[in-house]
């Protein structure tokens, strides 16, 4: 099995950063090939540019793209770490979804039946933080929302298969040692059992 864990957060000695190197060594101590790619730390443009746009003939993704879709391409299960910011993916998160995922890569171009998923056989998990509880994030709808217009749609048009959205409230600065340590031997308990098949 190979994984990609994509990560999207700005400070490297960060909770989502922990939380993503915590799942990678224990997936990697199940036998998983594991790429990282840490958003931030590669520099990564989120903006599609014009002639990105698959909207005309000729339309070509540019080099880091292609980049990224061959770093990534055989990957059986995608992992995206990040924050929810405004309740919503960090905006370098949502750029690489447009350009890596886009068409040619996450579905096909158009044709006599329309557009067609091209990641039905991969998967797709996320694990998320936010300041605010999750009992709050899901009182107020956000969640829902959140997932609805993120995570349903990205499968919905590339096919992945959704095996798990885990969110951890109350992630705050100054957050003790040990807490942070029992979230991390949580999220390594859900590398193992997705490694095995699971979830």
């Amino acid at each position: 099995m190979k994984q990609a864990l994509i990560v999207a957060h700005p400070r490297i000695r960060s909770f989502t950063v922990a939380m993503a190197e915590a799942y990678a060594e224990a997936a990697r101590g199940e036998g998983v090939e594991v790429v990282l790619r840490d958003l931030y730390r590669l520099g990564f443009d989120p903006m599609l540019h014009m002639e990105e746009l698959p909207d005309h003939e000729g339309f070509q993704p540019r080099a880091d793209v292609l980049d990224e879709r061959s770093a990534i391409g055989d990957a059986d299960v995608f992992a995206f770490f990040y924050p929810l910011w405004f309740n919503a993916p960090p905006a370098i998160l949502k750029g690489y979804v447009e350009r890596v995922f886009g068409m040619g890569f996450g579905y096909s171009r158009f044709g006599l039946e329309g557009n067609q998923p091209l990641l039905s056989d991969r998967k797709l998990v996320s694990f998320t933080s936010s300041g605010a509880p999750q009992d709050w994030v899901e009182n107020s709808g956000a969640w829902d929302a959140m997932r609805r217009h993120f995570d349903d749609h990205l499968a919905a048009v590339t096919g992945l298969g959704l095996i798990g959205h885990h969110n951890i409230g109350e992630v705050v600065p100054g957050m003790r040692e040990d807490v942070v340590a029992s979230h991390a031997r949580t999220v390594a308990g859900t590398a193992a059992r997705i490694a095995h098949g699971g979830r």
